[in-house]
């Protein structure tokens, strides 16, 4: 038998290396749809060429296709369902993709079975010159658009001041991800009155405690959870200083929330589908909020699954991609955790240099279980980053395998100690 020929939307070397190391990943020939450049740091998302070059790259390639996936958020997540459809291959719906994706359609559907699991939300249209008023919530609180990814263009508010300072940034960028996100719910008929509506923004009241993500699927109707992740954040801060492998929260604690996401999955419909949803767990009010969906595997967390359990989860999204039922995933990696640093910077600067190929492959041998992603190249200017949190910028993801957690921050410190970065600061 042939090997099959499995399509991703942005594939890139670092997760096609992990898709090959699978042991049925060998059994595959992995294909991009879409190339990692097409979807990432771009300056504008063209729908409907980024489609039609999907379709064509899988309709030209001599073999046919088994399936098509994607690690991605947008466009990623919403090309997978298309071309699904467009090729009878398995996956999700479309309009379980985006609501999942558009931040005030899930949250009413979450409304509808999890009511208590949810901040208090509104929308909003950030150029109603009276939208500081029309917001019934009391600061602090979260402004965001409907559609955005890695904390993009989301803003903690706490006075007026604050408020339309950041609404100026949300109208400069808004359009960015809501246009073409709009634009797929208008040519597949999707959503119509949230199509209809001026509001493109959400408000939501703030949420706090321990913050993680479970990672599970939905097979034939029925949502599993496999892995829990720590979302540890850098102390006084909103970004994350690193994500850790297995969580280290209470188990009952991680059955509730298991518990809450699987009810949410099912209202919305997703299924055939990976997902992960983040959460935080008050520990004072002994509470679990669900804070975002996301219609995929992390691929932040694929390096860390890797360490633990022998082979990434990108297993599990190869499986449903080929209509298979995930197999379960075993404990036998070569490290009893792992973990995802990001390096960060937190003003604004000029990027001179970044550590060369051999200083990372050095620093590699130097201390085992590592490795580097750089994040930025030389001669970027930060403020250009596409899809950055707005409170800090990443430089580079240092990941780590290790026995205990004190082996952990040792080695990071010890990876970080031989990394150079030259920054010009900007005014």
């Amino acid at each position: 038998m042939g090997k099959k020929h499995v399509f991703v939307v942005g594939l890139d070397q670092f997760n096609l290396e992990m898709l090959e190391r699978l042991p049925s990943g060998q059994k595959c020939e992995f294909h991009p749809a879409l190339d990692i450049s097409d979807i990432r740091d771009v300056e504008r998302y063209d729908m409907e060429f980024l489609i039609d070059k999907a379709v064509r790259t899988i309709e030209q390639h001599p073999e046919e296709p088994s399936g098509v996936c994607s690690f991605y958020d947008f466009p990623g997540t919403d090309l997978v369902p298309i071309l699904a459809e467009r090729f009878g291959l398995p996956g999700p719906s479309l309009e379980s993709v985006i609501k999942c994706e558009h931040k005030y359609w899930s949250r009413l559907e979450q409304h509808r079975v999890i009511p208590n699991n949810i901040p208090a939300f509104h929308p909003f249209d950030p150029f109603d010159e009276t939208a500081w008023e029309s917001i019934p919530l009391i600061p602090p609180y979260w402004i965001k658009p409907f559609k955005s990814f890695r904390s993009y263009l989301a803003f903690e508010i706490h006075d007026y001041v604050e408020f339309q300072a950041a609404v100026e940034r949300l109208r400069e960028g808004v359009a960015f991800m809501n246009e073409p996100f709009r634009y797929l719910l208008d040519t597949f008929h999707i959503g119509g009155q949230f199509l209809a509506m001026k509001e493109d923004c959400l408000a939501e009241s703030v949420i706090g405690g321990s913050q993680c993500t479970l990672e599970g699927y939905v097979y034939e109707g029925e949502p599993v959870i496999y892995g829990v992740v720590d979302s540890i954040r850098e102390a006084g801060r909103s970004s994350f200083a690193r994500y850790q492998y297995p969580s280290r929260l209470p188990q009952e604690i991680q059955f509730r929330m298991a518990d809450v996401a699987g009810r949410a999955v099912t209202q919305i419909g997703l299924d055939n589908c990976a997902f992960n949803v983040e959460f935080f767990w008050d520990q004072t009010a002994n509470k679990v909020w669900l804070l975002e969906f996301n219609p995929r595997v992390s691929q932040a967390h694929t390096w860390m699954f890797e360490q633990v359990h022998g082979e990434s989860h990108l297993q599990v999204m190869l499986d449903l991609a080929l209509g298979r039922r995930p197999k379960t995933l075993e404990w036998t990696g070569e490290y009893a955790l792992a973990a995802n640093f990001m390096l960060r910077t937190f003003e604004p600067a000029y990027v001179r240099g970044v550590p060369g190929k051999q200083e990372i492959e050095r620093l590699a041998l130097a201390v085992p279980g590592t490795r580097v992603k750089l994040r930025v190249d030389s001669g970027q200017d930060l403020r250009d980053l596409q899809g950055q949190d707005m409170y800090s910028f990443e430089l580079a993801n240092v990941l780590v395998g290790a026995q205990t957690e004190m082996e952990l921050l040792e080695k990071h410190d010890q990876v970080l100690a031989g990394l150079d970065f030259d920054l010009s600061e900007v005014e």
